[in-house]
């Protein structure tokens, strides 16, 4: 893994007692939520391995938690967010899963309310940093560290042009970008990370392109 800076080494400013299993925890939840694009109603969480075995101990429940109620991680309510989500009406539920994953810190997230439902798999992969590994059944690679754009669009000619596009007029430039389909002509998802964080005036005229679904944001 490379690393940029000091503080990738050493983790983000949190509230403890650990950069992977305490801030990485509440930056997927956090990415959980801004991707459904509003607070859930419930949850329910599968932990696997390391984050299975010590999620209690190590803070990994209540900064989850406090990702879903959009805390940063060094809020100072973060340790008590398993009791603010149930007073906020956020029902929470936890799931020592014993299911074989490709790292140990991983966190499966169903999350929903009376209308709309996501589902998210995270892994906390060191130093507070995140790597988003599957959303809604379609395999990516998002680090939830920089803005991104997901795009749920079909898989038709010109799609992807019509976004970049957009992307290029505004001066948004792209750091990262893959596009994953179900079949040739079915949906896709295409995710984009950006240098800055899109205005909602440009990601309404992403939403007017060709062949576009549906769009959600990751900010920084």
């Amino acid at each position: 893994m490379k690393y940029n800076s000091v503080f990738d080494i050493i983790g983000p400013v949190m509230v403890g007692p650990s950069s992977s299993h305490t801030a990485g925890a509440a930056r997927i939840g956090k990415a959980a939520r801004n991707l459904f694009g509003k607070q859930p109603k419930w949850a329910k969480i599968h932990l696997y391995e390391s984050f299975a075995k010590t999620y209690k101990g190590h803070g990994t429940d209540f900064a989850l938690a406090g990702g879903l109620l959009g805390f940063e991680t060094d809020d100072p309510r973060m340790s008590k967010a398993l009791d603010i989500a149930k007073a906020n009406g956020l029902e929470i539920e936890f799931f020592e899963d014993s299911a074989s994953v490709d790292h140990p810190n991983t966190a499966r997230l169903v999350i929903g309310d009376e209308t709309d439902q996501l589902e998210l798999v995270g892994i906390s992969i060191g130093g507070g940093k995140v790597e988003i590994t599957e959303l809604n059944g379609f395999e990516l690679r998002l680090s939830g560290n920089h803005p991104a754009i997901l795009i749920m669009h079909t898989d038709r000619f010109g799609a992807i042009a019509s976004v970049t596009r957009i992307l290029a007029k505004h001066e948004i430039n792209i750091g990262h970008m893959e596009v994953n389909r179900r079949d040739v002509g079915k949906e896709a998802l295409m995710v984009i990370e950006v240098d800055q964080n899109v205005e909602d005036t440009i990601l309404k005229e992403l939403e007017e392109a060709d062949h576009i679904i549906q769009i959600s944001k990751i900010v920084s």
